[in-house]
């Protein structure tokens, strides 16, 4: 089992991977225009932005519910941009990369986002699981 400071250590690290990862996603979907993208994609990107916007900040403020907000936001977009990108064609929120004319670099940001995001929750799972014993004896 991870200490706690251990865990706290992965979670920076994760989110400065999954950083990258959700930077190159972006600077890909500005490089291939945003025209070939449905406007619920683009609305679904948008609270992406904002919510990576909101984990990032509670993270270098060390706030008390960065590693929940970690756990639950990192897993959500991972699922998300896998159901947007990764799926055949299933609704206006799809924007899929298999049969699309998509070059090496699209499924690479793509994926660097998705494994970054799970890195997040995976992460930020570890350190509410290393608070936890901390947690308990603050209650007694």
């Amino acid at each position: 089992m991870y200490e706690r400071q251990d865990a706290h250590r992965l979670l920076q690290r994760s989110a400065f991977f999954f950083l990258f990862g959700f930077v190159a996603h972006t600077a890909d979907h500005a490089r291939r225009t945003l025209h070939v993208l449905t406007e619920h994609v683009i609305w679904a990107g948008t609270m992406v932005s904002m919510l990576t916007a909101v984990i990032l900040t509670l993270l270098v403020t060390r706030h008390r519910l960065g590693a929940l907000f970690a756990a639950v936001g990192g897993f959500s977009i991972a699922i998300g941009v896998s159901a947007t990108h990764l799926l055949p064609q299933w609704s206006a929120m799809s924007d899929p990369l298999p049969g699309g004319e998509v070059d090496a670099f699209t499924w690479i940001a793509v994926l660097l986002e998705v494994s970054g995001a799970l890195a997040l929750g995976i992460a930020g799972l570890m350190v509410l699981r290393a608070e936890r014993p901390q947690l308990a004896n603050m209650r007694s």
